[in-house]
C-alpha cells in the first residue's frame, strides 16, 4: 500500500477524513516555510507543496500572492525540488506536489518527475492537465513512482469522472466551488457530487477550494475522506499568525459524525 492510500486508511479508522494542509513552498522564506510545514505535520495527514508559479489560473489572490512573493525571493523549480528533499527528511508522511504543467514542460516531465521522486516525493497534482489529453506524461509520472492526482468540479460530468479516475493513482481532489481557491465561510452540497465519484472509483475523495475552519472543514468531511485546506493557513501566515492553531482546529472539526 502506497504512503497516500495509507494515510487515508489511518485517518478512517481513527473515525475521521484526512488532513491535507497546502502551502507554497518557499514562502515566506526557505527556512521559515520548512519550519511552518514541520509544525503543520503534526496535524496532518498529507502535504501539499505548491509550487510557485507566474500565472496560477486555479488559484486566487491568496494563493497568487504567496508565489508571486516566493518569485521575488528567487525559489525556482531547483530550489523546490531540494525543499522537498529537507522536509522529507523531516517526515515520513505524504508529500504530494502541486504544480501547473508548464514547469514541467519546462523541464521535461521525465527529469521533472525523476527529480522530484529522488527528494521524496510521492505523488503530482496536476490541475491543469486534462490526463487523457496527454497521457505520456501520466507515465511519465508513473514511470518515476509518483501517483498522480486530478480535479473534478462541480460541473464535471460522469464522462468526465470516468475518464479523470482511469488516470488517477493517489486520490480524487475534488474542488467545492466552480471558481478559484480561496477561503470561504460555508461549502455548497457536495454530496452528490462525490457519491457520483465514488460509483465510478474506490479511490479516497478529498474535498478543497473554500475550506477555512471548522465549519467548512466540518460540512467537507460529512461527505469526503479527505479535507485539503490552503489559502486560510497561507492568510494566517501572510498576517504574521501561526496557522498551526487553525490546522489543529481542522483536525478536530474533520472527525465524522
Amino acid at each position: 500500500m502506497s504512503r497516500i492510500h495509507a494515510a487515508f486508511q489511518r485517518a478512517r479508522e481513527e473515525g475521521r477524513a484526512a488532513v491535507v494542509p497546502y502551502l507554497t513552498a518557499g514562502y515566506p522564506g526557505p527556512e521559515a516555510y520548512l519550519d511552518t510545514a514541520t509544525r503543520l505535520l503534526e496535524f496532518a495527514d498529507l502535504m501539499e507543496i505548491g509550487l510557485p508559479y507566474s500565472d496560477p489560473l486555479g488559484d486566487g489572490p491568496t494563493i497568487q500572492r504567496s508565489g508571486e512573493a516566493a518569485l521575488r525571493a528567487g525559489v525556482r523549480t531547483a530550489d523546490v525540488v531540494e525543499l522537498v528533499a529537507a522536509l522529507r527528511r523531516r517526515t515520513d508522511k505524504p508529500l504530494l506536489l502541486m504544480t501547473y504543467i508548464n514547469p514541467v514542460f519546462a523541464w521535461g516531465p521525465a527529469r521533472f518527475f525523476a527529480a522530484f521522486a529522488e527528494a521524496g516525493l510521492d505523488g503530482v497534482i496536476l490541475p491543469d492537465l486534462p490526463p487523457d489529453e496527454d497521457p505520456d506524461v501520466v507515465r511519465a509520472a508513473h514511470d518515476a513512482g509518483l501517483a498522480t492526482v486530478f480535479l473534478l468540479a462541480p460541473t464535471s460530468t460522469d464522462a468526465r469522472i470516468r475518464e479523470v479516475v482511469r488516470h488517477t493513482t493517489g486520490f480524487v481532489y475534488t474542488v467545492s466551488v466552480t471558481g478559484v481557491t480561496g477561503a470561504r465561510s460555508e461549502l455548497p452540497d457536495l454530496a452528490p457530487l462525490v457519491e457520483r465519484i465514488r460509483a465510478l472509483t474506490d479511490l479516497p475523495v478529498a474535498i478543497g477550494f473554500g475550506v477555512s475552519g471548522a465549519e467548512t472543514a466540518r460540512q467537507a468531511a460529512r461527505v469526503a475522506d479527505g479535507v485539503v485546506v490552503g489559502s486560510a493557513l497561507i492568510k494566517r501566515l501572510a498576517s504574521g499568525e501561526d496557522p498551526a492553531p487553525l490546522l489543529a482546529e481542522i483536525r478536530r472539526a474533520a472527525r465524522v459524525e
